[in-house]
């Protein structure tokens, strides 16, 4: 007769990748989500987006009711599956605080506590796979539970408990995660209000391998610096995006922040605007400790107005209301003239 866990661990497990895929089917994610988190480029498919939930539905079934053979090679996808989540979710959590992930439904912000769930889940899916085969092969877990004790059940429920307590621990109380992106503070109307601080005055050098100092290449024009590096998944958006919000903003610089210098970097753009250099870190280091992609405006007159904006999609939104503060600016000037 199987053991224990040969029951308890499948159907727990089932139970996981089934709420999963109706909390996916209830509350899509889009491919931009897929690529914050740091899907392959080559998973990166409409299609494979809308399939996503539909496997995890059908592994969760065929972990509940399949045994033998057939649930440890169930078993076995499992684990797959549970060790790609948790590469992903590291990775990601080392790259940029704040970033979310659609993992059940609607998007939350990948924390430690994400970090322990996906291990955890990990885990039960390894040790199913020692197990799994004990039970019949058709009829699996579901089966076998059908003969089970009473303490089986006692097992069942407390790693049930374990399980559902990472899964809805309430990761929005984290205040790393609550933390503001750029400095507020607190107006007179009692409304956060953006602090602009000073443009650091320090080396940067451009892709021709001219050193400027920062400041003073930004009181020529308003730039928008995209901090962003080779090896990251999440820069690859902001990346192919940057000719296009060029065309948006034509009254900004907008210019990579590659912190390798312009002979070792793929991303080194020697046409105006040249991409800059900042091997040193001086850049980060005298504004804020960013990880990439990061966005941040940078004024003519020497302060910082606007940023930093961590992630793809609060940077594409963030040139989205550059370019509604100009256009508003612009309306204003055209109405004065009038």
């Amino acid at each position: 007769m199987p053991g224990p866990l040969a029951i308890v661990l499948p159907l727990v497990l089932a139970g996981v990748l089934i709420a999963s895929a109706f909390a996916k089917l209830r509350t899509p994610d889009d491919l931009a989500g897929w690529t914050e988190m740091g899907v392959p480029r080559p998973l990166r498919r409409p299609w494979l987006l809308a399939v996503h939930p539909w496997a995890e539905l059908a592994l969760g079934l065929a972990l509940a009711v399949l045994g033998g053979v057939l649930g440890l090679l169930a078993a076995f996808v499992a684990v797959a599956l549970m060790g790609a989540y948790l590469w992903m979710v590291v990775a990601v959590h080392r790259r940029a605080l704040g970033t979310s992930c659609a993992c059940f439904g609607a998007r939350t912000p990948v924390t430690g506590v994400t970090i322990a769930r996906n291990a955890w889940l990990l885990l039960l899916a390894v040790i199913t796979t020692t197990v799994v085969w004990t039970t019949p092969l058709v009829g699996g877990a579901v089966a076998a539970a059908a003969d089970g004790s009473g303490w089986l059940w006692l097992v069942g429920a407390a790693v049930a408990a374990a399980t559902v307590a990472l899964i809805l621990w309430p990761v929005a109380a984290s205040p790393v995660v609550e933390a503001p992106a750029h400095p507020l503070t607190v107006g007179e109307d009692g409304e956060d209000e953006y602090v602009r601080l000073r443009t650091p005055a320090v080396p940067v050098t451009l892709a021709d391998g001219t050193t400027m100092n920062l400041r003073r290449l930004a009181a020529k024009r308003p730039m928008l610096l995209m901090a962003v590096s080779e090896t990251c998944g999440g820069c690859e958006p902001v990346i192919e995006r940057v000719p296009e919000w060029r065309t948006l903003l034509p009254e900004v610089d907008i210019r990579l922040l590659i912190a390798r210098p312009p002979g070792d970097s793929t991303l080194t753009e020697t046409s105006e605007p040249q991409s800059l250099h900042d091997p040193h870190g001086y850049v980060s280091g005298s504004i804020e400790d960013w990880p990439t992609p990061t966005a941040v405006l940078l004024g003519i007159d020497g302060l910082l107005a606007g940023g930093p904006e961590i992630g793809y999609l609060k940077i594409a939104d963030f040139v989205a209301d550059i370019r509604a503060t100009l256009d508003e600016q612009l309306a204003a000037v055209a109405q004065v003239a009038e």
